[in-house]
């Protein structure tokens, strides 16, 4: 690929095939129709209908569609109704879920200005941004926008902001010079970039690159090539669903096969096994994980965290990598001075004296010589001067005062070439230049220093310590300004600015965000490593780093380029030390991400400018900035921060944990609810008893009145100890050892007393059997709803401590009675009239699982609190030794 800005301008000219005066009309024309408008182009996207149908490519909804397919043959049109209904309501909350995912580039195409300013034939003309070629002259002012990449051709004190590319809010000094070294995008100044805005200045521009050819262009072809990651819950899901579909299958082919052993017909044999599929899939599964994701959601919203996706709700809990921008995010994106050093001492802006005279001509200079402006509280301007007026106003003056009693006689601007600006002031009666600028272009420049005793000659001995003042706030991260003077009546120009008086050096820095350093350190004893990704320079992130926390003893600092010279394996071997990027492209950002997902990790990035936005994609969670953010970086990100605080993405990450936390408590519910049915329809079977429910009873069960437990598990209060915790394994799926014998467990305990229930109604017939069976089932999961809460007793989490709980429960018995004593609705779903005594025996048999399991929790919290006191110190010998 070819680099433009180490071209010459005669070079760049001669490989467009173009002068000076533009394009012709006719060129252009052809190189319109050749190369495609200057638009940005989208990846190949599905139709809502190719999204939706492949919602029920899924061995679980298939095993249903069959399911409700012999439930018509055998005359249940009920459950087929509501089989149907289920699935179809699944389908259509993913596909709006995945269109509203499908947004990243319409921001990107916005970013291009409707109109441009172009010299053709000679003549400037303004064209539509879309009509731009490569080859056309461009001329930029105040105020554009950059339409297209391009080289610079004539260069008037030109200033960019690219901040939407590099992240860093600071303007860009511009220049039509020769760069013959190879370097970085924020230090190619003799290029303008799509999408940047010009903040000053004016120049014409030579276009290297439009549309998909731009850098712009570059980020959204990662965007598109980023594909969607599943999420550790959804990965976790899909190996549960595929092995229970397994199960369910196999299961269901044996009762099948035992059903026609036993001598009974094939229509009955099918329902047996229809019955089986029916509870053993938890139909209400994904619904309530939605729901207890959206419940995350709000509850983050809060707290100033907006989750786009609800799948990144659970991903945030085991989120071991959070790779941060800097600029706005761990800093205040607000330059501000820190030391400044006159009269041979480092001192603190608010020890500045207006008594003293160096002092308060410091202050001239920093005010008086300044464009920018503060207009109800926001700076207007180059951030760097707005801080320098910001020094006055913690001393307790505004510079509006200070402006209108002293009139600008003169000036020469900033430009990149002198890094300098002066102005000419009548100060106490005598005309006064004043300098600012960068130490090496004014130091040489001064014939005297302003020192305690008054003005005296500058010495080799004072420039030596000048320099080796600027060299110590350099490497500390701060930028620094050089600051002079003169009492002169001459015409102020560029053959004037000499013989100064060195005043002094102004150092300033974007500082950390004051709970940056605490949420850097929740986030190591979280078990997470933090990383800054930064376009600002090396030295400055890495002092901006080690202050907060990330950076510690023994990390390394990289730039893109050093990055970009390593080899995949020996950035592998390297990651885990390095704690600091700076002077990244998009592509650098999309390799880290890569590389520690390489190693297993959940990585969350965060970002606000258009080039944070494929990698914000790739990530597994994306978090963009809501104050400073583009609306592209939002649109690609999963979550977005509303205060822009690096803090709330640790609140995100406690609350994405207990999310997860409580999805696995209520799936643990429902599996073991189910596996309860599954066992008594495996009897039934094996001993060619009658069916024990209807495929009508389970559905109930498992959309209703399970719905409601498994939602108020997702209210569940996290625990104290969330953030204590090392993140989750995500490769470990839900199915552990642990857990799936804590199921069969549970299932077990309530399956016998389901099956002692249907063995006292089979006494008096088979509908009888069937209804104390489905109503015993229904009550004992209801109550069983309080034991999956917590891993600890209800006497110790407290009954009411979930009111939801508790309505739920409330709600699920009245569900329950009103199927059981309102006679319309027997026949639909197929119940018998019940004694006192039959429901006496549901209610009693119902609770003894849940009863059997508090004790067991009970007894464990006992043992365990008895070992822990066995492991600690005798706390009152421990204090009589101190008072000894």
């Amino acid at each position: 690929m070819m680099n433009w800005y180490q071209l010459t301008k005669e070079q760049v000219l001669e490989k467009l095939g173009v002068t000076k005066d533009g394009l012709s009309s006719k060129k252009a024309e052809e190189l319109l129709q050749k190369n495609g408008e200057n638009v940005l182009q989208e990846g190949k996207r599905k139709t809502a209908l190719q999204v939706f149908l492949s919602q029920f490519a899924d061995l679980l909804v298939i095993i249903l569609i069959i399911a409700a397919i012999i439930s018509v043959f055998s005359g249940n049109i009920e459950s087929t109704i509501v089989i149907f209904a289920v699935i179809t309501l699944n389908a259509i909350l993913g596909t709006v879920q995945h269109i509203n995912a499908e947004k990243s580039l319409d921001s990107l195409k916005s970013l291009s200005s409707p109109n441009a300013k172009v010299i053709r034939d000679g003549q400037k003309i303004e064209i539509p941004s879309k009509e731009v070629v490569e080859g056309d002259m461009v001329v930029l002012e105040a105020g554009d926008l950059v339409v297209a990449d391009g080289r610079i051709m004539n260069n008037y004190s030109l200033q960019v902001n690219e901040s939407s590319l590099t992240g860093e809010s600071t303007n860009v000094d511009k220049n039509d010079d020769n760069i013959t070294a190879e370097v970085p995008l924020a230090d190619r100044t003799n290029m303008v970039y799509s999408g940047s805005l010009v903040t000053y200045g004016r120049a014409i521009v030579a276009v290297t690159g439009t549309g998909m050819n731009t850098e712009i262009g570059k980020i959204a072809s990662l965007m598109n090539a980023a594909k969607e990651k599943k999420t550790p819950l959804q990965e976790s899901l899909d190996k549960f669903s595929s092995k229970l579909a397994i199960i369910i299958l196999i299961i269901s082919a044996l009762v099948f096969g035992l059903s026609l052993l036993n001598h009974m017909a094939i229509i009955d044999a099918l329902m047996f096994a229809v019955a089986l599929a029916v509870a053993a899939i938890p139909e209400a599964l994904g619904s309530i994980v939605t729901i207890v994701q959206a419940i995350g959601t709000q509850k983050m919203a809060k707290e100033n965290a907006v989750i786009k996706d609800l799948k990144a709700v659970e991903s945030l809990g085991c989120v071991s990598v959070i790779c941060s921008d800097k600029t706005g995010t761990l800093t205040q994106n607000k330059m501000t001075v820190q030391k400044i050093y006159i009269n041979g001492e480092s001192i603190f802006e608010e020890e500045l004296d207006l008594n003293n005279q160096s002092h308060r001509y410091l202050l001239y200079d920093m005010v008086l010589n300044n464009d920018s402006s503060i207009v109800d509280g926001k700076g207007i301007g180059d951030p760097t001067e707005y801080a320098l007026l910001e020094t006055l106003r913690k001393l307790g003056y505004n510079e509006d005062d200070l402006r209108s009693g002293l009139k600008r006689l003169e000036e020469v601007p900033f430009d990149s070439d002198r890094k300098m600006m002066s102005t000419k002031y009548k100060l106490h009666g005598v005309n006064h230049i004043l300098t600012k600028g960068a130490i090496d272009a004014i130091l040489d420049r001064c014939d005297s220093i302003a020192a305690k005793d008054g003005v005296r000659p500058i010495t080799q001995a004072d420039k030596a310590d000048i320099l080796k003042q600027n060299t110590e706030y350099s490497e500390n991260g701060l930028r620094v300004l050089t600051f002079a003077y003169k009492e002169s009546d001459e015409e102020l120009n560029v053959n004037t600015e000499y013989g100064y008086t060195f005043l002094g050096l102004v150092s300033m820095i974007d500082p950390p965000r004051e709970e940056s350093k605490a949420a850097v350190a929740d986030a190591v004893r979280a078990g997470i490593k933090p990383v800054m990704i930064t376009g600002d320079h090396k030295i400055t992130a890495t002092a901006i780093a080690r202050q907060i926390g990330i950076f510690r003893e023994g990390d390394i600092a990289v730039t893109g380029m050093e990055l970009d010279a390593m080899s995949d394996s020996e950035l592998d071997q390297k990651i885990e030390k390095i704690s600091v990027y700076a002077r990244v492209s998009p592509e650098n950002k999309i390799r880290i991400v890569e590389a520690w997902q390489r190693k297993g990790n959940i990585v969350s990035m965060t970002g606000d400018g258009v080039n944070d936005a494929p990698a914000l994609k790739k990530a597994d969670i994306g978090v963009a900035m809501g104050i400073t953010g583009t609306e592209v970086s939002k649109d690609a990100a999963s979550m977005v921060l509303q205060d822009d605080n690096f803090a709330t993405i640790i609140k995100a990450v406690a609350n994405g944990r207990n999310v997860y936390r409580n999805i696995k408590n209520a799936i643990l519910f429902l599996l073991s609810g189910n596996m309860a049915a599954i066992f008594a329809v495996v009897y039934a079977s094996l001993l060619a008893l009658p069916v024990p429910f209807e495929a009508v009873h389970l559905l109930f069960i498992n959309l209703l009145t399970d719905s409601l437990p498994a939602i108020a598990i997702g209210m569940e209060k996290p625990e104290k100890d969330l953030l204590s915790q090392k993140p989750r394994d995500p490769k470990q799926g839900i199915l552990t050892k642990e857990f799936s014998a804590l199921m069969l467990l549970q299932g077990a305990l309530i399956a016998v007393v389901v099956m002692t229930a249907f063995y006292i109604g089979l006494q008096v017939n088979a509908a009888t059997a069937s209804t104390m069976a489905f109503a015993t089932l229904t009550l004992a999961r209801l109550f069983h709803g309080f034991n999956c809460r917590s891993k600890h007793s209800i006497f110790k989490i407290g009954l009411a401590s979930n009111v939801y709980s508790l309505l739920a429960f409330a709600a699920g018995v009245g569900l329950l009675a009103f199927v059981i004593f309102v006679p319309f609705m027997h026949p639909l779903f197929k119940i018998a009239e019940l004694t006192g005594a039959q429901i006496g025996f549901i209610a009693l048999l119902a609770f003894i699982p849940t009863v059997i399991i508090q004790i067991a929790k009970v007894i464990a919290e006992n043992i365990k609190k008895s070992k822990q006191k066995q492991n600690q110190p005798n706390s009152s010998k421990d204090i009589s030794l101190l008072i000894k």
